[in-house]
């Protein structure tokens, strides 16, 4: 179908009307900055603007950038409008940035990442999140060459299972499940990376054999049971992810913290109750929320619930058995939940996933919610 030029020219007048209305662009935005060794693509968003996952949308209308996800220590960033006063980040190609060795070279495998990398490779390269069926199925160690409390390298695993010969093997151990704090069932195991190694022998289990193999790194005591997963020789994984807002997302629930505290802030790793099953996918950008606290209006005024006396408690239960929230002589008012923070997606399970918090306006703790709005 052909459209007339003049209604192609508004249809593209009104998107970038869109575009300017919806960009909000930091008021102490550099105007020019150079990018370090250390840097993510979260804090340069985050200097720029105050919606930091539009990114894309700055470099949206400069020809040349073909990939806003990619640059390099060493790059340096200009901000400049348009005609039309759109905002535009550039690459100025020419300023050479100086230091006292020399000008920096920038190599093509050193793109800055989204996240901090120190924080979510673990998770990335060797971190698991496996259900029942699936550790079951996994090859299992049966024993060792030594029969020592503590495994050490260059000692020899016996597993259950066909291996195959030198091929490197990730050793782990199944941890804390993961509950559905709705529906009380478990979404997977925390599997937690012990040792590595190499397999010396394939098995045959039809013959009764076991694989052999030949420990090569050690975090933690290997034990009995531990299972094995491979490991892909020269693995890649991306560290640049397209960071947006889900158009739509069911709400979750922060189900663990990998750091086990009681509250946390700003770059810890949580897990979340949504997974690939709720549409959720990497560079997802999502609030928390915090439930506001219960509060009970009765004879002597409102209260909160834990400050109620033990009556008022009772009659709060009993309402919430049958379903009636108010009485002639008391009401019970549940509080709207408020946003405390931010966080980003960056692995993903079926029912699962693992979230950076890239923002925290309060303490953050396992229970609250997530969600796209």
């Amino acid at each position: 179908m052909k459209y007339p030029i003049a209604a192609l020219l508004l249809a593209m007048s009104a998107s970038f009307s869109v575009f300017a209305e919806s960009l909000d662009l930091k008021n102490n935005a550099p105007s020019q900055y150079t990018v370090k060794t250390g840097d993510t693509l979260w804090d340069i968003s985050n200097l720029y603007l105050k919606t930091p996952w539009e990114w894309r949308q700055l470099w949206q209308w400069n020809p040349q950038v073909s990939n806003p996800d990619k640059i390099y220590p060493g790059d340096v960033l200009v901000l400049k409008y348009d005609q039309q006063g759109r905002p535009i980040l550039m690459l100025d190609k020419g300023i050479k940035k100086l230091s006292p060795s020399g000008r920096v070279v920038v190599q093509k495998n050193t793109a800055i990442p989204t996240l901090p990398l120190a924080m979510i490779e673990p998770f990335l390269e060797y971190e698991q999140a496996l259900d029942k069926d699936a550790l079951q199925k996994s090859p299992m160690v049966l024993g060792a060459s030594h029969n020592v409390k503590m495994t050490t390298l260059g000692h020899t695993l016996y597993v259950k299972g066909n291996l195959i010969r030198a091929a490197n093997y990730g050793i782990y151990r199944q941890g804390e499940p993961y509950i559905d704090p709705v529906t009380g069932s478990t979404l997977a195991y925390e599997t937690r990376l012990v040792g590595s190694g190499r397999v010396t022998r394939s098995g045959d289990l039809s013959q009764g054999i076991p694989s052999s193999i030949e420990v090569e790194m050690i975090k933690q005591e290997i034990k009995s049971g531990d299972v094995l997963l491979p490991i892909s020789q020269g693995q890649s994984y991306t560290v640049q992810f397209n960071m947006e807002r889900p158009e739509k997302i069911s709400e979750g629930t922060i189900i663990a913290s990998t750091n086990k505290l009681r509250e946390f802030g700003t770059t810890a790793v949580v897990v979340l109750s949504l997974g690939s099953q709720s549409q959720l996918k990497e560079g997802h950008i999502l609030d928390i929320k915090k439930q506001s606290p219960t509060v009970i209006e009765g004879d002597s005024g409102p209260r909160y619930v834990e400050d109620a006396n033990s009556l008022e408690k009772f009659i709060k239960d009993v309402r919430e058995l049958f379903g009636k929230e108010n009485t002639e002589n008391s009401v019970v008012w549940t509080m709207p939940k408020e946003k405390v923070g931010e966080l980003m997606v960056f692995k993903v399970y079926d029912d699962i996933s693992y979230a950076m918090v890239i923002k925290s306006i309060r303490p953050i703790r396992v229970g609250d919610t997530v969600s796209a709005d």
